[in-house]
């Protein structure tokens, strides 16, 4: 873990002494994505450790909810699909799998973790560049129903109820990571923080003489320079979108991102920027809203207080963006670089 240094900025306490907080740096790579950790901080042995404390806990919890490696608590879970007894789980995956479920039902199951049979044939699509068959598709959308995720009392045990089942946490954990990193930092004594795994971010108190971190709104097309800026604190955001994950076959453009309803890689081209109280929250309503699209992914937002969302589509070749109601306020007016930088 390299950690740099960069601007240094001096605090005066109410009793005239003053404080030296220095801009660092640090980065890693997890869940098969770069998590960057910026925070403004005084040089000390409770930074260096904070900063190992909040990479550990994200390496902690990929070995929990990754449905990659084979021996995670997510994939050891599925395994027992279908299953007539409650299974327990740690207090992580029962906090994940709890909001997941509430997003599930406020977006009438746009959001569903028990994607994972769509998510495991179009991974093989994407390689092979070959649509699922009909058969195949039909027999994976059998296994889809989050109802058939059960979870015992606190959330401290579970029930996949359904035969081929398989969980699939792309969609929110890692808005849960950042969450937890940060939470790592501000336990140790570090607040003015900003935490990026691969897009989804959460962020802390602002940098010093700042309202409040600049986070650049991503573009459609992702080798477009960023026109605006978001300015949060003690927030997240997270971006859902096809610009460098799809796949074209027979002339169609299939996104990675499955709707769980049909079956098949959302074929419409959209980035969705979500802000919200969490990581976790803003991370899997983005991908609720990817699926809706833009007219009811956006109404259904203005729906849920805290949360904002901006949608960019094409539409007839045109850039079309939709807001939901309070996320101009959330703009940067002085459109600053991003990440507070």
């Amino acid at each position: 873990m390299g950690i740099f240094c960069g601007l240094c900025l001096v605090l005066f306490a109410s009793d005239g002494e003053h404080t030296t907080l220095s801009r660092y740096e640090s980065s890693e790579i997890h869940m098969g994505s770069r998590f960057r950790v910026v925070c403004y901080a005084a040089e000390t042995e409770q930074l260096r450790n904070a900063l190992a404390l909040a990479f550990s806990r994200i390496a902690e919890l990929d070995a929990m909810l990754s449905d990659y490696q084979s021996n995670s608590e997510l994939n050891r879970l599925s395994r027992t699909a279908p299953s007539d007894r409650f299974v327990p789980i740690s207090s992580e995956l029962g906090e994940v799998l709890r909001t997941s479920r509430w997003v599930s039902c406020r977006s009438g199951g746009a959001f569903d973790v028990t994607v994972g049979p769509l998510t495991k044939l179009w991974r093989r699509a994407r390689r092979r560049k070959q649509l699922p068959s009909r058969a195949r598709l039909a027999q994976a959308l059998e296994a889809v129903d989050f109802h058939a995720v059960r979870l015992g009392a606190g959330s401290k045990s579970a029930r996949l109820l359904r035969r081929g089942m398989r969980l699939d946490l792309g969609g929110i954990a890692k808005g849960f990571a950042v969450d937890e990193a940060l939470r790592c930092l501000r336990a140790n004594g570090i607040q003015r923080a900003l935490v990026d795994g691969g897009g989804d971010i959460a962020v802390g108190e602002p940098p010093p003489g700042r309202l409040g971190w600049s986070i650049a709104i991503s573009e459609l097309d992702p080798d477009e320079e960023p026109q605006r800026f978001l300015l949060l604190r003690n927030q997240a955001v997270a971006t859902s979108g096809d610009a460098r994950q799809y796949v074209e076959i027979g002339g169609q453009r299939y996104s990675h991102i499955v709707d769980p309803r049909t079956g098949l890689g959302l074929q419409h081209r959209s980035r969705v920027t979500v802000v919200a109280a969490s990581g976790m929250l803003a991370d899997s309503m983005a991908s609720a809203v990817s699926v809706l699209g833009s007219q009811a992914g956006v109404a259904l937002v203005n729906q849920m207080p805290g949360i904002e969302t901006q949608v960019a589509t094409l539409r007839l070749a045109k850039l079309v963006h939709r807001e939901s109601r309070g996320f101009c306020r959330l703009v940067d007016p002085t459109e600053g670089s991003a990440s507070g930088e």
